[in-house]
C-alpha cells in the first residue's frame, strides 16, 4: 500500500517579469535602498533567502538579476563554455565548486570586525585571505591570530549565524 501525501507540495516561488523601460530606474534605486529592501527584492527576484553577504556584494547582484529578468540570461552555450572552464579550474570537482559559488565571499571582499575595540580587516583572496599583509588559509587561523582563542571563522567574521550548519 502507497500512502501519499495529503498535503501538496509548496508551489515554486513565482519570479516577476521587469519591463526594459524599468531598468534604469530599479538600479539607481538599489544605490540607496536601506539593507531590508535588498533582502525583500532578494527573496522576491531570485525566490529564496539572500546571502549574508555585505550591501555591496547584494546590490551587485540584485543589478545582474534585474537586467537578466528583463533582457535575458545567458545563452546555453555560453552557459555550458562557463561550465567547462570551471571544470578546468576545480578539476570537475562539483561540490568545490558549489561550496565556492554558494559560500565563499568573492576575491577582493573586505571583511571588517572590530574586537576589543580594535578595527580588523580581512580581503579575501581567490584561494586564502589577507591579514595584515599575510596570506591566511582560513578565517578560523585569523580569528584566533586575533582573539588568541579557537573560533570558527566564518562566524567570527559574521559570515554565518552561530549554530548556523
Amino acid at each position: 500500500m502507497i500512502r501519499r501525501s495529503s498535503a501538496a507540495a509548496a508551489p515554486a516561488p513565482t519570479i516577476p517579469a521587469i519591463p526594459p523601460t524599468q531598468v534604469l530606474a530599479r538600479l539607481a534605486a538599489l544605490q540607496t535602498a536601506p539593507i531590508a529592501d535588498l533582502k525583500k527584492q532578494w527573496r522576491e527576484l531570485f525566490g529564496k533567502e539572500p546571502p549574508p553577504f555585505n550591501r555591496p556584494y547584494l546590490v551587485s547582484r540584485l543589478s545582474y538579476r534585474v537586467q537578466e529578468l528583463a533582457y535575458g540570461g545567458l545563452k546555453p552555450e555560453t552557459r555550458a563554455r562557463l561550465e567547462a572552464l570551471g571544470e578546468l579550474l576545480d578539476g570537475g570537482n562539483v561540490v568545490l565548486r558549489r561550496i565556492r559559488a554558494d559560500s565563499r565571499p568573492l576575491p577582493g571582499t573586505r571583511l571588517i570586525r572590530e574586537h576589543d575595540g580594535v578595527q580588523h580587516v580581512v580581503t579575501v583572496r581567490v584561494d586564502d585571505f589577507e591579514y595584515e599583509g599575510r596570506p591566511y588559509r582560513s578565517l578560523s587561523a585569523i580569528a584566533r591570530h586575533i582573539t588568541g582563542t579557537r573560533w570558527n571563522g566564518w562566524t567570527f567574521f559574521g559570515l554565518r549565524a552561530r549554530g548556523d550548519a
